[in-house]
């Protein structure tokens, strides 16, 4: 049996943009998606899955993919648990030529489902880790990070960002542009995050804000202006030393495009009023900024604060769910002890 682990992310600016070739910058996070992979004597899928629903759900089925699990389950979750499952079984079958290895996959997460963490790429990434690692055909992160941008590519029907994958595969800070895709340099930044308990959908989001571009002409120009922010947050991130903790002339302005880049989403109709009560309940209570991350319409927020006050106004605030600290991480995909 094999064990990979893949972290979640946040953006610290520029997603909705990235999907029309600005830059974006997310970061990893230390939540983690965890997959545990053994293979079979049959070409059948076995996917257990304790985490994704109140009870989990176990579920096995046909190696060809044409047929699919009746389980009393929610459809994002037998989503969750079974689309991107096959589609990265498809891919580590095809990177180790191993077109008829079955496996028992069992996932576990403590990534927030459909909350702008990336739970789907991390479950994604470390899935085709541990499976070709099982077969004894380990990828690189890069490849490792485009055969996981294709998976999603597929179940999301070409709505998917590489931004995601790729954080998750290689870890700390990436900048992504169109299809480059690059590691920067960054400091460990004091990220707090909040949950509403709720998930956006993200196709509609993204078709939301693409017929808004089509229509508008000052969206499209809305779009640009992210990017152009995210630019000016890559200069400061330049500027910070990675190995230290960052100073408060540099989180004071990466807290201030936090908080531009939320007005612009606000404007493209991707936030809500849950996500915006967070927000603006961590920006009373002293953070340098914060922000929607992830597709908006629900899900979480991402603040920056040193402190616990962020934390500790998060937990008094109706809509907030949840609320945590969450380290950058340093490394992305990797192996774990079974």
């Amino acid at each position: 049996m094999t064990v990979s682990s893949a972290p979640g992310k946040v953006y610290l600016f520029g997603e909705h943009a990235v999907v029309y070739g600005e830059p974006a910058v997310p970061c990893a996070i230390e939540r983690r998606a965890t997959v545990s992979v053994e293979t079979r004597e049959d070409s059948r899928v076995r996917v257990s899955a304790p985490d994704l629903s109140l009870d989990g759900f176990t579920v096995e089925y046909g190696g060809n993919g044409d047929e699919r699990p009746d389980v009393n389950v929610a459809e994002g979750l037998v989503e969750a648990g079974i689309e991107y499952i096959d589609v990265a079984v498809e891919q580590a079958r095809d990177a180790a030529n191993a077109p008829n290895a079955g496996f028992d996959v069992t996932v576990e997460s403590d990534i927030p489902l459909g909350a702008g963490l990336g739970s789907s790429a991390a479950v994604v990434v470390a899935s085709i880790d541990a499976a070709t690692r099982e077969l004894g055909h380990p990828l690189d992160p890069e490849e490792l990070a485009a055969r996981a941008y294709r998976a999603e590519y597929e179940v999301q029907d070409g709505q998917a960002s590489r931004a995601d994958t790729f954080c998750c595969a290689v870890g700390g800070a990436v900048r992504v542009e169109g299809d480059d895709c690059q590691h920067i340099d960054a400091p460990s930044l004091p990220f707090v995050v909040g949950f509403d308990g709720g998930a956006g959908d993200t196709g509609k989001l993204v078709a939301g804000v693409r017929s808004l571009r089509d229509e508008y002409d000052f969206a499209a120009d809305t779009v640009e202006s992210i990017g152009d922010l995210v630019r000016r947050g890559e200069s400061v991130l330049a500027e910070a030393d990675p190995t230290d903790h960052p100073p408060e002339d540099v989180l004071a302005e990466l807290g201030r495009l936090m908080d531009f880049d939320h007005g612009l989403l606000e404007a493209l109709g991707v936030s809500s009023r849950t996500l915006d009560n967070m927000v603006w309940a961590a920006r009373e209570a002293g953070a340098h900024g914060a922000k929607l991350t992830g597709a908006g319409g629900g899900g979480c927020i991402v603040a920056l604060d040193e402190t616990a006050e962020t934390e500790t106004a998060l937990r008094y605030t109706a809509e907030c769910e949840d609320v945590f600290r969450a380290e950058l991480a340093r490394d992305g995909v990797r192996v774990e002890d079974e």
